[in-house]
């Protein structure tokens, strides 16, 4: 009879409200506004979570969607904070909807902001790239009408307390000499992540950036252009895709990068961008762990005679793990190559 009293307990409402509100932080806004059928207790606590995420794959209808986000940007307790507010529109996104989702979160203060839309930049509002408390923000935005063509990216941002910065499918805008330079202004930006983005000549001009991640298309753009890094204190660089940009910096922003990570695709102009990759790591003085991909070996193994290059690089490298893909093979000596200013180095082979 104890275990039947205990197994009717309702221990989970028993939970203090800031409990249960961390709890209901992690569901979609659309689930955790049903807990609200459960008891007096939960009818009105959804309105009190610090998160929003607004997703319209699990609506059936698009006006379904609409209508509830709609309301729930009423009905929500006005005077909660936003911590963060993530906002995926599967389509075309009406844009008087669009500014008022980020009109709200800026209105209250939202901290992480993550948005993924169909449509075009000036539909979002001006206040969203001077936003004084955003502290992480993620953007994706499709053009609604080509999907290959990439909406153009502000100039500058004035994003004081921003931290982390994601952008997806973007074209930075080239100034009048000739190159983008768009992060200079964000003094606190510690991780940036350019994701499938159109980059002719970009600046990553920052003092406080210490992890970089640069993810590019499967296709070369009709410009490669250069990547410039004036990043002092960069110490994680993660590359994915082909090396269609030349990568350059000063010998003193380049030397703090310790750790990096490179995944190539081997492609059939793979051997064009070959003296790409031998470049950079020519350029990377102070590396001490390195993760390749098996198709990253192959493209370097493309280069011209290539042991017949002494690399004057890799000289603190620890350890080196190789990622062997399905696809690819390890090519014979390139692992020697890499580690021929290190002898000691530990290599490990991931499957």
């Amino acid at each position: 009879m104890k275990r039947e009293r205990d197994e009717n307990l309702d221990r989970l409402s028993d939970l203090p409200d800031c409990l249960l509100l961390h709890v209901l932080s992690f569901l979609p806004s659309k689930h955790a506004v049903q807990t609200s059928i459960l008891s007096p207790r939960w009818n009105s606590l959804w309105k009190r979570i610090p998160t929003l995420k607004l997703n319209s794959l699990i609506f059936r209808h698009l006006k379904d969607f609409t209508k509830f986000v709609t309301h729930i940007l009423s009905l929500r307790d006005a005077s909660t904070a936003l911590h963060t507010l993530s906002f995926h529109r599967h389509g075309l996104i009406e844009p008087h909807l669009l500014k008022r989702v980020i009109n709200y979160g800026i209105s209250h203060n939202v901290q992480q902001l993550y948005i993924y839309v169909k449509c075009e930049i000036q539909h979002f509002p001006p206040s969203l790239f001077s936003c004084r408390t955003l502290t992480s923000l993620r953007l994706a935005v499709v053009h609604p009408k080509i999907y290959a063509m990439r909406t153009l990216f502000p100039n500058s941002l004035n994003l004081p307390s921003l931290t982390e910065l994601c952008l997806h499918a973007f074209a930075f805008r080239v100034g009048d000499d000739g190159r983008a330079e768009p992060f200079s202004a964000l003094h606190k930006l510690n991780t940036l992540i350019i994701d499938k983005c159109e980059v002719q000549n970009l600046c990553i001009l920052s003092t406080s950036l210490v992890r970089l991640t640069i993810v590019t298309r499967d296709y070369p753009p009709d410009d490669c252009g250069e990547i410039e890094l004036c990043t002092p204190n960069l110490g994680i660089f993660t590359f994915i895709g082909s090396p269609f940009h030349k990568l350059y910096g000063s010998k003193s922003n380049l030397s703090s990068i310790e750790h990096i990570d490179i995944d190539l695709s081997l492609m059939s102009n793979s051997a064009e961008y070959s003296l790409f990759l031998l470049n950079w790591l020519i350029a990377l003085v102070n590396v001490k762990s390195m993760t390749v991909s098996s198709p990253t070996l192959q493209v370097l193994s493309l280069v011209p005679d290539l042991f017949k290059v002494h690399l004057s690089s890799l000289c603190n490298l620890k350890t080196l793990k190789v990622k062997k893909k399905q696809s690819s093979s390890i090519p014979d000596l390139v692992v020697e190559f890499l580690l021929q200013n290190s002898l000691s180095t530990k290599v490990e082979i991931i499957d």
